[in-house]
């Protein structure tokens, strides 16, 4: 009996390492997209560091003259450069990193929802790139002057060139990432997995959330700062469930809230 379910077992196991074959393919791309985006942003890790410097410059400390960015450790100038590059390159891979991952999953969608992949890769991308110029005109300048101006310039300061430009890092992904949620809210809901009144449904956990997110992201605990983090990334999720509304599955949405698989017949 065992040696007659060898076949069977052989033939089962076959699909799922051919999934496993298809993943490992798609991530040596991925690798690869993000590793020639990393040596094309290497080449302007200077340029980014000096626009990465301009919120600090319209300060009242620094144009003092008594703040200024330095490297407190001797390998700090190397591995700065290095994370530059490497959030930049991601930043310009992104597009073809998610297409690796749109060519993942498509095998298991309809031909109506495959359809969908040219609009998921373009606002995705769009989406991330307008999130990080959203934090970087609108965020990070008034997070850095109410910081760094905080005692009204009665203190001189020397900031670690590392952790200042890690800190402005961290909140421009942040909300590239943040504003992928309409995007992704519109994609989900075309393909049938989520709608708008599941994404309503859990509203007030979302918003419990983004008060989270908010109070992680940001360098301090004031509330002025964490408003300007959970704020934004609330608005961005409600936005994900009037964008779900518009573009709803009616069928999906009609068995949700009748009960009735056949409603939307």
């Amino acid at each position: 009996m065992a040696e007659q379910n060898v076949p069977g077992m052989l033939e089962k196991s076959a699909p799922l390492l051919d999934h496993l074959e298809e993943l490992r393919t798609r991530i040596i791309y991925m690798l690869v997209f993000l590793a020639a985006g990393l040596g094309i942003a290497w080449n302007f890790v200077p340029q980014i560091i000096k626009l990465l410097q301009e919120p600090l410059t319209h300060t009242n400390l620094y144009k003092a003259g008594k703040l200024q960015l330095v490297a407190t450790q001797l390998p700090e100038q190397l591995l700065l450069s290095f994370n530059i590059a490497l959030w930049a390159g991601l930043a310009l891979s992104l597009p073809f990193i998610l297409h690796q991952v749109w060519l993942f999953i498509a095998p298991g969608l309809y031909a109506d929802e495959k359809r969908w992949a040219a609009p998921f890769i373009i606002g995705a991308g769009f989406s991330f790139l307008l999130g990080v110029f959203t934090a970087y005109e609108l965020i990070v300048p008034p997070m850095v002057k109410f910081l760094a101006d905080f005692l009204g310039g009665t203190v001189a300061g020397f900031l670690s060139i590392g952790t200042y430009i890690g800190q402005l890092t961290t909140v421009m992904i942040a909300f590239g990432l943040f504003f992928e949620m309409p995007i992704l809210a519109v994609v989900l809901t075309k393909i049938g997995i989520v709608n708008h009144v599941m994404l309503g449904k859990v509203r007030k956990f979302a918003f419990i959330l983004c008060l989270v997110a908010g109070a992680v992201i940001t360098p301090t605990t004031d509330p002025v700062n964490m408003s300007l983090f959970a704020g934004p990334l609330y608005l961005l999720y409600e936005l994900g469930v009037l964008l779900s509304r518009v573009f709803r599955k009616r069928e999906v949405v009609d068995e949700l809230t009748t009960g009735d698989p056949f409603a939307g017949a």
